[in-house]
């Protein structure tokens, strides 16, 4: 028996690039895998509870711009802010690869290494 399934592409997209889900990093403490089921790194950050001020949520206003502290980032619209190298606009863009932004991590939901243990944890800040 042969069934058929429709599954949303964005959902299963991933980049050809990513030999691995890049993980987004505040100021070092890794807080979420990226892999691509949300359409901005703006709304993958906000699924983790940390805190970003956006207005227009289309590259327009530049109120999201943030440092980048290693990494780097493709738009999928152009911003129309200019932006230093360091910056990004996470309302229109998605990682290259491992990122670190200049974000607090207070309040999100992080993950943390155990010592000896065999898993992995997370954490609210």
């Amino acid at each position: 028996m042969l069934l058929s399934m429709r599954v949303s592409s964005k959902i299963l997209t991933f980049n050809p690039i990513f030999k691995k889900a890049p993980i987004v990093s505040l100021q070092g403490q890794p807080v979420l895998l990226f892999n691509q089921q949300h359409t901005s790194l703006l709304l993958a950050l906000e699924q983790k509870r940390i805190k970003v001020f956006s207005e227009c949520r289309n590259g327009y206003c530049g109120a999201c711009k943030t440092r980048i502290n290693s990494g780097s980032v493709s738009y999928h619209t152009e911003p129309l802010v200019s932006l230093d190298a360091d910056e990004c606009l996470p309302c229109c863009c998605t990682p290259d690869g491992d990122l670190d932004l200049d974000l607090s991590s207070d309040g999100a939901q992080v993950v943390i290494s155990v010592p000896n243990a065999e898993s992995t944890k997370t954490a609210n800040l």
